[in-house]
């Protein structure tokens, strides 16, 4: 019986590995094809649009992207908001779920229960209230409108909460009695604790304001002030007979967020898995 039981789940075992495998191939298919595409030319896409691997291989595309537009600062503007908001919303999240966690004070329960509301808000409902907000504050049309509004994420506090209430209060009870203050403890004794948390944060908050496409474009006006989601929709606008430019720009849109992934992957799949736990 149980050898029979056990072939049942090999079956089932490879099968399952199949369709994934399957289901994988289909997703990455589109992100493969772009690649590849942005290294023909415009004769051979016009030819056979439909055709996997470029017949000659050519960057004539990333060099008509970057003679055509300010590719180059569109990514730097990118770079720059991606990695302020993503560090920002980690010591912000990680600081507040330290103090909903480990500390008792007036009112804990109803400001919880308040920073959880925000997360059932669609983010169209305050868009204009936001716009309003950063043209009182002279932010309007400059990084710091799509940075500022993105320092804090009640998703982000949530999560950290969860990771650090299960770490034991005897290890900070430990550390304060060593000597350690509050600072301390969440530097030394905290942060290390929540690597998975950590690395999941990093990388949803850098993946959506990676690819946030509304707010600059309600935030900003200047071509070189752009992000790269805002400048490619202009860019394949103008340029539309230019196709492998505009495969080379989406390739350098795709390319940073597959870097970090796999750079953190073991993190965010560790964090995703004890949240699922949780």
């Amino acid at each position: 019986m149980k050898k029979k039981e056990k072939i049942t789940y090999k079956k089932y075992h490879y099968l399952i590995i199949l369709f994934l495998t399957a289901l994988s191939a289909a997703m990455m298919y589109p992100m493969i094809w772009t690649v590849l595409t942005s290294f023909k030319s415009n004769a051979e896409i016009r030819i056979n649009r439909t055709k996997f691997l470029p017949e000659e291989w050519t960057i004539e595309g990333y060099i008509s992207a970057f003679e055509k537009a300010p590719i180059g600062q569109w990514l730097l503007n990118s770079l720059f908001i991606t990695f302020c908001v993503t560090a920002a919303v980690i010591l912000t999240s990680t600081l507040m779920g330290y103090v909903f966690a480990k500390y008792e004070f007036k009112a804990k329960k109803p400001l919880f229960i308040l920073l959880l509301a925000t997360m059932m808000v669609p983010p169209q409902v305050t868009m204009i209230p936001r716009y309003l907000m950063i043209q009182k504050l002279g932010l309007f049309n400059t990084v710091w409108a799509l940075i500022v509004p993105g320092l804090v994420t009640g998703f982000s506090v949530y999560l950290a909460r969860q990771f650090i209430s299960d770490v034991p209060d005897s290890i900070c009870e430990a550390a304060k009695i060593d000597g350690a203050g509050p600072f301390r403890i969440y530097w030394s004794v905290v942060l290390p604790n929540i690597r998975p948390a950590i690395g999941s944060i990093g990388i949803f908050t850098a993946m959506m304001q990676w690819n946030d496409y509304l707010n600059p474009l309600l935030m900003l006006n200047d071509m070189e002030k752009m992000t790269m989601p805002l400048g490619l929709v202009i860019f394949n606008s103008q340029r539309t007979s230019d196709l492998s430019a505009t495969m080379a720009a989406a390739t350098m849109i795709m390319m940073p967020m597959i870097i970090i992934f796999v750079m953190f992957q073991k993190q965010f799949i560790k964090g995703m898995t004890m949240s699922g736990i949780k």
